[in-house]
């Protein structure tokens, strides 16, 4: 497999495609929004520039990852003559099912189709497809270019040739594959998101503020981020949608988002990526916590 198409420019996708891209894979990077996928190459480039300040790739590698990339707004052409589609769409289960429908239509059978989905079952995305045994998942961790794990999810029709190819690919991405099966959350956010709701649950409850919590965990678990900085940096919306696809997929209260996690969403309070979550990440605050370090 040498070419591939990535669907969605957002966080994951974007970087999802830098790292095939950088790996010398021809990447379709496609979106329905032409913004959104400016915005995405801009990110890549922005990372790239990064690593070249830093002496891990030199000029001509970061041009040659970009020239490696081409965006696309039609779907049907991003897709022709890809060996292997990666979903990088929202965490929805509508969307997901609409793209997947339509990639049935535009691929040929011999094309594996991946989803990005960290909590969808690929069984229910695959039973859309004519030929659900090349259906998989590959969960990406974020940020994509620098986390080692790729959680490879079987659906209950997945074949064992489509999963080796998926993880020897994810090797040669440089990249450490762990092969799970098709339930709720999978490994990674069933045992993450409980964790994260039970310290807004914490919070809710008054037992402690939120730089409390965090420290607690980040000096006494040894975590590098607390569990309410992570909760922004994922983004507040999709851990409620995880949390949702558990407690629907499990029936099970201790899956049941916090109300101050709902409360929050419905607020717009969704983290970094809205300026505003359990931290304040404003330009406006940015620019107080410079000026303190001026003053000081």
């Amino acid at each position: 497999m040498k070419n591939i198409a990535v669907i969605g420019a957002g966080t994951m996708g974007n970087g999802i495609a830098h790292t095939f891209a950088q790996k010398g894979f021809q990447v379709n990077l496609i979106d329905i929004s032409e913004k959104a996928l400016e915005k995405g190459i801009g990110t890549i480039t922005t990372n790239l520039d990064r690593m070249v300040a830093k002496g891990t790739i030199t000029d001509s590698d970061k041009q040659q990852t970009l020239n490696n990339i081409t965006s696309f707004t039609d779907m049907k052409q991003g897709v022709s003559g890809v060996e292997l589609v990666v979903e990088a769409a929202t965490e929805n289960i509508d969307l997901k099912l609409n793209i997947f429908r339509q990639l049935n239509d535009f691929c040929s059978e011999n094309v594996i189709l991946a989803t990005n989905t960290s909590s969808i079952s690929i069984t229910q995305i695959a039973a859309v497809v004519n030929a659900p045994q090349r259906v998989i998942g590959m969960h990406f961790m974020n940020p994509v270019p620098i986390m080692k794990l790729v959680e490879i999810i079987r659906g209950y029709n997945t074949s064992d040739e489509v999963t080796k190819a998926i993880m020897d690919l994810s090797l040669a991405l440089g990249k450490t594959p762990t092969e799970v099966n098709d339930y709720p959350g999978f490994v990674a956010n069933r045992i993450l998101m409980p964790m994260i709701n039970e310290s807004i649950e914490t919070l809710y409850n008054g037992v402690a503020g939120v730089e409390e919590i965090d420290t607690v965990m980040k000096l006494g678990m040894a975590h590098p981020m607390g569990p309410l900085q992570l909760a922004d940096f994922i983004g507040l919306d999709v851990c409620l949608s995880i949390l949702n696809v558990m407690y629907d997929g499990f029936k099970n209260p201790k899956y049941a988002p916090c109300p101050l996690l709902v409360n929050m969403v419905m607020a717009g309070k969704l983290g970094v990526k809205s300026g505003e979550g359990f931290y304040d990440y404003s330009e406006s605050k940015k620019a107080e916590k410079v000026s303190k370090q001026f003053l000081s």
